[in-house]
């Protein structure tokens, strides 16, 4: 396991009907002691990335922002490192890098008639892309040439505030994500693998201990860089309750094939009076290391107790 780190947590919000409500949603997530505020990369539903992000960074002071994840498959690297660049750049040094190889939506490539490639090729490509952006949040030109892009003499400006980049975070479930993300991330996200087709994963490796076996697959790859790595989770369920047994199994029903013994064990979801799901967090930690975790928009305020308690803890 890592070294135990202070627990961090985020939220993730997509969605405003206006500026105002928008700019309230950042200050709120601030105000409940929430770390980072972060937004997905999707066509359908939800702010562009950029200027959403730049305008909870304008409204906030301490809340940091960050993407979960951009889809590498959406946009050349070029213009990811730009506009990672910029926002780090107007946060004054307080934006998160996620990126992923793409493909949880699958109509996101369906609407816009982008090629929706095996994972073996997605991950290539995302394989690239790292090499690109983190080149060009260094000093000088870039000349790349690769089997997805090539670029020639190009010096990418600006240059981000965090040096050497700001804190890349790269989920990933299966062994080559895995493994890639142990080389380049300095935040992992643990997810099931995806299957093939997309948009849905393989919930029998989200149990407690698919997980740590993902860690381990971690420790091994990563070497001496595995104590330095924060690992996170998507929290996926969130359910207050003092009746464990009847939610577990409700639950089981939906998330098949888990038992209600696996999904107590599940590091995705958390059932329990507040008091246990603070404990459940905490022996998480101890166990395999998760220190940062984020909910959707729709747990924001239930979860805030928990926060409140554990926060830099």
């Amino acid at each position: 396991m890592s070294r135990q780190r202070p627990f961090r947590f985020g939220v993730q919000i997509s969605r405003a009907e206006s500026s105002g409500e928008w700019q309230e949603k950042a200050r709120r997530a601030e105000g409940l002691g929430y770390d980072v505020l972060l937004i997905p990369d999707h066509f359908a539903g939800q702010l562009a990335i950029g200027p959403a992000l730049a305008v909870a960074a304008n409204v906030t002071t301490r809340l940091r922002i960050g993407t979960l994840v951009w889809q590498n498959d959406l946009r050349h690297p070029a213009l990811v490192a730009q506009e990672a660049a910029t926002l780090d750049v107007l946060s004054g040094g307080r934006f998160e890098f996620g990126i992923g190889a793409g493909g949880s939506f699958p109509p996101d490539y369906e609407w816009t008639g982008i090629p929706f490639d095996p994972p073996g090729t997605r991950v290539g490509r995302l394989e690239e892309s790292l090499r690109i952006v983190k080149g060009l949040f260094g000093e000088g030109p870039v000349t790349f040439t690769g089997r997805y892009y090539t670029i020639a003499d190009y010096d990418g400006l600006p240059k981000p505030v965090q040096r050497p980049h700001p804190p890349i975070f790269i989920g990933g479930g299966g062994p080559r994500m895995l493994t890639l993300a142990a080389r380049e991330a300095d935040i992992v996200g643990l997810l099931p693998a995806m299957l093939a087709a997309g948009g849905q994963f393989r919930m029998e490796q989200s149990t407690g201990d698919a997980v740590a076996a993902q860690i381990e697959h971690l420790r091994q790859a990563a070497g001496a860089r595995f104590p330095d790595l924060e690992l996170n989770i998507l929290l996926q369920r969130l359910i207050v309750t003092g009746d464990v047994r009847q939610a577990s199994e409700e639950l089981s029903r939906e998330w098949t094939p888990l038992t209600p013994e696996q999904i107590l064990d599940t590091p995705s979801l958390l059932i329990g009076t507040l008091d246990a799901i603070v404990e459940a967090i905490r022996e998480r930690r101890e166990r395999l290391g998760i220190s940062y975790i984020v909910v959707f928009e729709r747990d924001l305020e239930t979860f805030a107790p928990v926060v409140a308690r554990l926060a830099g803890t």
